[in-house]
């Protein structure tokens, strides 16, 4: 939920000194705050611009106000139509008090009061309506129809394997792989301490006993030393995950599969677009799988595609999708199977986004450009991992806060929101959750507990604008030189 703070939050007397500015500016995140006299009338204007240079010219945070504020500004009546309101903001003018007949400020206006950045949503102007449509006029909607064995085809042909199974979300998808490579109870599966929910509870479905491990503090995925630590006896497979689109180490990974006897199920669903060395991830294990949740890069609302290097496996996920029916006895069954079948809408939805995905991929990757630019102007970010064998997908643009930095973590995610923009924290450690802290570890996760406690997620919609991204940068600005100033 958005909050943005109301006038009363921007209010402040001339008689007030800058310190009293600098905790109202601090706590309403906006960089500004709005000065009145002792009538209540609209005076001046005082930013964490003007402070600064404030204590440049020798005053002190006792200083009143009256003696720094901004005399010169724009302001508007409240009864201003909007249209002419929108049309005077601008990177130079961020906030507009509007005042009553007495010029008594009543409210103000910016750009986050009239707009919110989501941190995700899909983007669906191509062809997405009139496939589906497709499918609503022809009858087709269930799990039968040509757009699910398009989807898969064209699917298969983008990342460069030979066959592929859509499954109605990415979650199934593991779930179905797994219980394709028959692992199941007294088996073991390696899988990362950061990473959605997903990864670890379907090796719970199985049967199987997850070990959760510890991630690589340069690449934040599954760390290598940590996979060789946690191997044993009961250790059937690894389940890599390209956390927010940055590929895990895969040919260190193979190489201790091969030495152990190990499958590999990659976890690939962040990370559509994302190429190790050259090549799109999940083409080289065992197993592979995506998700097209409504968040990702591209979507089909739910839903999901599993990839097979060896096809008798293939084979066995095909009939255990379809509630474990035979192919070629219709009602009878070979295994207890499952109803994890896609439908043809979602598949109508997949083929058109994607006609696309170079498109949003490259959009993925400029978006991450831009926010390197940003966060490198501030001392206190750590930018996200590239390495030069890894071409990151960029789901979900995420850097890290330094511990040294003159906000929190949490504290930034609050404020950020109260500019109208949405982030998200890192995920929760798995092994601190309490349906997951009693599995066997030989791993300490001091990398999983900093990334998670210090992790930050921005906006990565492929229809982010570079008005939301300047907006992004300023209130960042904003909120942490601020922050240093309280420092100072």
């Amino acid at each position: 939920m958005q909050i943005i703070p109301n006038i009363q939050e921007l209010l402040i007397n001339q008689d007030q000194t800058i310190a009293d500015a600098l905790k109202l500016i601090d706590a309403n995140a906006q960089g500004i705050c709005f000065v009145i006299s002792q009538e209540q009338k609209l005076v001046g204007l005082v930013t964490d611009g003007d402070i600064r240079r404030a204590f440049l010219n020798h005053k002190t945070i006792q200083t009143k106000l009256s003696e720094v504020m901004q005399t010169q500004f724009t302001s508007l009546p409240i009864n201003t139509p909007q249209e002419v309101v929108q049309a005077k903001l601008s990177t130079n003018i961020r906030h507009i008090p509007l005042v009553d007949e007495h010029n008594v400020p009543v409210d103000y206006a910016c750009f986050n009061r009239l707009h919110r950045t989501p941190i995700m949503q899909p983007l669906l102007d191509g062809n997405e309506l009139a496939y589906v449509s497709d499918c609503i006029k022809t009858g087709w909607i269930s799990s039968q129809g040509s757009y699910v064995r398009r989807f898969e085809k064209e699917f298969a042909a983008y990342c460069g394997v030979k066959h592929a199974l859509a499954v109605s979300n990415g979650t199934v998808a593991l779930h179905l792989a797994l219980a394709a490579l028959d692992i199941g109870p007294g088996d073991e599966v390696l899988v990362p301490n950061i990473t959605f929910a997903a990864s670890i509870n379907a090796i719970i479905y199985t049967g199987a006993t997850p070990v959760i491990v510890d991630v690589d503090r340069t690449t934040w995925t599954i760390s290598l030393a940590d996979i060789e630590k946690n191997i044993n006896a009961k250790t059937k497979a690894i389940m890599p995950v390209h956390l927010y689109g940055h590929p895990c180490h895969m040919d260190e990974i193979f190489e201790l599969a091969k030495k152990h006897h190990l499958l590999v199920v990659e976890d690939c669903a962040e990370a559509i677009g994302s190429l190790y060395k050259g090549k799109h991830v999940g083409i080289e294990g065992d197993a592979a799988t995506f998700s097209f949740f409504g968040n990702k890069t591209i979507t089909t609302g739910e839903g999901g595609m599993v990839f097979f290097k060896n096809e008798k496996a293939y084979e066995k996920a095909l009939v255990l999708r379809d509630h474990g029916m035979s192919k070629t006895k219709k009602y009878w069954h070979e295994y207890v199977g499952f109803n994890y079948r896609m439908t043809n809408l979602q598949g109508a939805l997949g083929c058109a986004q994607l006609e696309r995905v170079h498109d949003f991929v490259a959009k993925k990757r400029e978006i991450a450009a831009a926010y390197n630019r940003i966060l490198s102007e501030f001392s206190c970010f750590e930018l996200p991992p590239q390495e030069s064998w890894a071409t990151c997908g960029f789901w979900l643009y995420t850097a890290l806060l330094k511990k040294e930095a003159p906000i929190k973590r949490d504290q930034l995610i609050e404020k950020l929101l109260r500019n109208g923009v949405e982030t998200r924290p890192a995920f929760y450690p798995m092994h601190l959750m309490p349906p997951y802290k009693n599995y066997p570890t030989k791993s300490t996760f001091e990398n999983a507990m900093f990334i998670s406690e210090q992790g930050i997620s921005f906006p990565s919609s492929v229809n982010l604008t570079q008005e939301e991204l300047q907006n992004i940068k300023q209130a960042l600005k904003s909120i942490i030189e601020t922050k240093e100033l309280h420092v100072k």
